[in-house]
């Protein structure tokens, strides 16, 4: 947030739907590419690997819809504004993630018990591994659209369901292993598939982790981090005519950064005086952390103790 220009929240949503729309309409053709040459191709592994393309679809309608309502200026029910909503959003893609993981775990756990007890995996087709190999670069370059996007709008939301199509194509890697495997390794390797997506499953269960963790710190209200306070208290010392000051609480709406204080002035400055000091704090604060930041200000006069 710090150094960057702000970006006004029509322009923040129409890049956030547009990049969300292209997101939905690739996993739609991909999704059902991957199911049609996961049955032609006779990989269950691939047809696994398709529906757990769909589960992109809802983190998509996730983004598209929270993010309209972030973009909302404040109202009588929201004097902070929307940011929470994306916030929110976030979290849900985290929480996705996290039933992709655990789904990915258990049916490779459950595929390595049965090839123990005897069962064999059918051999693929080029089809299905050529599918994999698509997906994969589909599924990174994707990645790599909507993360740009999502930083460059300071977009949690953005970001995280691009992390969600990241996990698609890490899923796709352990797809193309246990394909390949499976037809040039020879029948007992055939269990490389399920093992490989034991490792997939861990990584998106780390991913989701990264992603839940701070969305669930900001809805709890959690101070922002003490390196950011650090930067907002040497603003306010800056500041000509500030003596002191206390009760610095932070915390974060979307991407708002919201800032209380209590700051003491000279007893003897008059009314307008104290308040033309306040106002150069939140400029400067403003000036540093984006023009949507909100900053509250409690004036007090600066006693001497004997």
């Amino acid at each position: 947030m710090d150094g960057k220009d702000d970006i006004s929240n029509v322009i923040r949503e129409k890049k956030a739907a547009r990049v969300t729309w292209v997101g939905f309409f690739t996993n739609l053709i991909l999704s059902t590419a991957k199911i049609i040459a996961g049955i032609w191709g006779r990989s269950s592994a691939m047809i696994a690997d398709g529906i757990h393309s769909l589960s992109d679809f809802i983190t998509d309608f996730i983004v598209i819809i929270f993010i309209k309502i972030s973009s909302k200026n404040e109202d009588s029910d929201h004097p902070y504004g929307h940011g929470k909503f994306e916030t929110f959003a976030t979290m849900l893609i985290s929480f996705a993630l996290f039933v992709v993981a655990i789904g990915i775990f258990y049916s490779g756990s459950i595929k390595i018990y049965e090839v123990l007890n005897g069962e064999i995996i059918e051999r693929p087709t080029y089809l299905a591994l050529a599918m994999a190999a698509v997906s994969i670069i589909v599924k990174e370059g994707l990645y790599w659209y909507t993360i740009t996007i999502g930083r460059n709008i300071d977009s949690p939301a953005v970001i995280a369901n691009g992390w969600h199509h990241r996990s698609d194509a890490f899923s796709s890697i352990g797809t193309l292993i246990g394909i390949s495997g499976a037809m040039f390794l020879g029948e007992r390797w055939r269990v490389l598939d399920p093992i490989t997506s034991l490792v997939v499953g861990i990584f998106i269960f780390g991913v989701a982790y990264k992603l839940a963790r701070p969305s669930i710190q900001e809805l709890l209200e959690m101070s922002l981090p003490e390196e950011v306070e650090q930067n907002i208290a040497e603003k306010i010392q800056q500041t000509p005519g500030v003596i002191a000051f206390h009760h610095l609480r932070t915390r974060k709406n979307g991407n708002t950064f919201i800032i209380d204080m209590h700051i003491k002035v000279d007893p003897d400055s008059s009314i307008v005086k104290a308040h033309d000091i306040a106002t150069q704090v939140e400029e400067s604060l403003k000036t540093t952390f984006g023009k949507r930041t909100q900053v509250n200000i409690h004036i007090e006069p600066y006693l001497q103790k004997n």
